[in-house]
Order: C-alpha cells, then sequence, then structure tokens
C-alpha cells in the first residue's frame, strides 16, 4: 500500500501505568489519516497522534454524518499481536457508511490500514492477559458547508489505545434498569448503524440511570415500550430454561460483533439458540418461576459481562445470586483465549501479526 509514515520524536509509551489502565484514557503515539475529495480516497498518512485542525463549518459538527467501528489487538502466547475479528467489523463499519450515505473503501484496505497502524505501535498492546490495544477507526463528514445534503469531502481516521476492563467495577455483575420514557432506536432509523447519535442520545436516560445506581439502561423497543433490545454498551441474553435467547436484529438493535461469535460459539457446543422477540415481562416472569438462569452482555469493549440486577417499572429481580454465571464465564474463557492464542482458531476470527 501506498503509505506515508512520519514518525513521533518522542514516545508517550513511559508515561503510560499498564497495571492500571482504565478503559478509553491512553491513546497510542500514531493515528492514521486519510481523506476523500473530487471522487476519491487519496494516499493515507501514520503521523503522530495529536490534534487536527478543523472549522466551525465543519459538515459533521453541525448534521453528525459520521460512523465509528471499535475492535481489539491482543498479545498472543506465542509472541504475536492478533487482530480480531476484522472483517466482520468491517462488514458493519461498510453498512454503517450505506446508512449515512458516506463513500468507504473496499476490505482490503481497511485490513491494511488496521495493520499497518498496529504495526507502527505494536509496542502499546499490552502484553498482559484481558488487556487490550483498542482501536477505533471512524469517518465523518469534513466539507466547510451548513447546506443540508450529503458533503463531498470526508476524513477517515484510525487511532489507537491500551485498555484493561470497559467496567471500573471489572467483571463483576451489572445492574440494568430499563428507562420507558425513552427510547434508543426505531425501525428504519439508525440503530443497526454503529453512529455518534445513538450515543449522544443515550446519555441523558443513562445519566439518570445511573443516578438511581444502575449501570446502565436496558432498552425496550420503540413501539410496544416492553420488548428488549439492547444494553448502552452492548448486546443482551438470557438463559431461560437452557436456551440462549436474545434479542433478533429488527433493524434498530446494532449487529454486534461479540453478539455474533456468542451465539456461534452457542451452536458450536450444542447449546439451543433462540433470536426472537423477548419481552422485559417475559424475563421477569422467567425470574419468578425460577428459570431465568443467567443474564449477560455481550460486546467488544466489556466481552461478556454478567447482569446481577434488572429493574423495570418499581420491580427488581436478582440473576444468579448476583454472581458470574458459570455459562458467561465459559464464553468469556473461551472468547480471551482465542484472542490471546491459547485455543484454535477454527472460525477464522484472528489476523495474526508477527
Amino acid at each position: 500500500m501506498d503509505l506515508t509514515i512520519q514518525k513521533t520524536n518522542q514516545s508517550r509509551l513511559p508515561q503510560v501505568d499498564y497495571s492500571n489502565l482504565r478503559f478509553g484514557e491512553n491513546f497510542a503515539d500514531h493515528m492514521l489519516v486519510m481523506e476523500f475529495d473530487d471522487g476519491q480516497w487519496h494516499k493515507p498518512t501514520i503521523m503522530p497522534y495529536g490534534p487536527i485542525s478543523i472549522n466551525p463549518s465543519l459538515s459533521i459538527l453541525h448534521y453528525g454524518q459520521g460512523v465509528f467501528e471499535g475492535m481489539k489487538a491482543f498479545y498472543t502466547k506465542d509472541g504475536k499481536i492478533n487482530i480480531f475479528r476484522i472483517s466482520k467489523h468491517y462488514e458493519r463499519f461498510k453498512r454503517s457508511c450505506d446508512r449515512m450515505c458516506i463513500p468507504v473503501f473496499d476490505l482490503d484496505t481497511f485490513r491494511e490500514l488496521i495493520i499497518s497502524l498496529v504495526r507502527v505501535d505494536k509496542e502499546w498492546v499490552p502484553k498482559d492477559k484481558f488487556k487490550s490495544l483498542y482501536i477505533r477507526p471512524l469517518i465523518f463528514g469534513a466539507e466547510e458547508f451548513v447546506g443540508l445534503r450529503a458533503p463531498q469531502r470526508y476524513k477517515f481516521i484510525i487511532m489507537s489505545g491500551p485498555v484493561g476492563s470497559y467496567y471500573a467495577t471489572g467483571i463483576k455483575p451489572v445492574s440494568l434498569t430499563t428507562m420507558p420514557d425513552y427510547v434508543r432506536a426505531v425501525v428504519g432509523g439508525v440503530g443497526d448503524a454503529k453512529v455518534p447519535g445513538n450515543y449522544a442520545a443515550a446519555l441523558l436516560p443513562t445519566t439518570f440511570a445511573q443516578g438511581k445506581g444502575f449501570t446502565q439502561v436496558l432498552w425496550l423497543d420503540a413501539i410496544h415500550r416492553k420488548y428488549i433490545e439492547e444494553v448502552g454498551s452492548m448486546n443482551i441474553c438470557f438463559i431461560i430454561n437452557g436456551v440462549l435467547v436474545t434479542p433478533h436484529l429488527s433493524g434498530s438493535i446494532l449487529p454486534g460483533v461479540t453478539r455474533d461469535a456468542v451465539i456461534q460459539l452457542a451452536k458450536d457446543w450444542g447449546m439451543p439458540v433462540e433470536e426472537r422477540n423477548v419481552s422485559i415481562d417475559e424475563v421477569m416472569e422467567a425470574s419468578h418461576k425460577g428459570i431465568l438462569q443467567e443474564a449477560f452482555g455481550m460486546g467488544t469493549a466489556a466481552v461478556i459481562s454478567s447482569v446481577g440486577k434488572i429493574h423495570h417499572m418499581g420491580n427488581e429481580i436478582v440473576v444468579n445470586n448476583n454472581e458470574f454465571g458459570p455459562i458467561a464465564q465459559k464464553f468469556y474463557d473461551y472468547i480471551t483465549s482465542l484472542q490471546h492464542g491459547e485455543v484454535a482458531d477454527t472460525h477464522g476470527w484472528c489476523t495474526y501479526i508477527d
């Protein structure tokens, strides 16, 4: 690939405390920048991470036309670096760009750009298990124009940084509450695209939920306000009477890459899987009947996050004694072992860099 590399004169790596990594606070030395105009993408550049110059008329600031992704790179037991599920992340990235009317390049280009940046900042990849290099590609309208139309210029950036657990509490079970007065997305909108506005709209109800002592919002559908969709930072599933039940991808739910992995692994292990409508009433009733065995979230950042409590309209249930369940633990152990090269990659999900 025709790529310009401008390396930093002084690395910031010695300033990072790898024994106390918090999610999203540290950024590696370099970023990749590529621009689109005149109907084509131009030569990418890897440069020192830092501020970018923008004007207040930049289109992304006014109309929110942007897409981002999140993936991880891991050190394996034999000293290689594994970038996990690049192709699946690209699939979602492209679908999101198409929905937002953003021109996008092919999978091979996406893969090579990711690999090139990781190679340059390979020393930033944590060597400890359960830690990783979080990779954040983003793309946005970059034309200086405030009229409402698809811009003619775009900017694509990849940045990365070392991370530990997504939640400050580590892998302890999280607590969820519904917020029936608010919705995350509607079918036909952009709920199944990874776009900034979905997360911005969730901030207020999430703040309310956290003010009441809950970790995240358990989103319900926009029409009936009863069918479970997802959690603010991850997809959700329930183990009900031995069956893995997860909301089906209705068009308002983000198609999670970890969700996809969990479903595939469950099928590999002979576990019954149902992708269907699942109401909050069904979950509460299953708990009262004693057949709700576990609930857990699935996401790139959180990996597998056990759910210990669910609150809805004044009623609260405790799941699996508010402990990390054995089925959630099995998925967590397998996926993290796969990411760190400790089990065979039977599905071709890993991209290894020597």
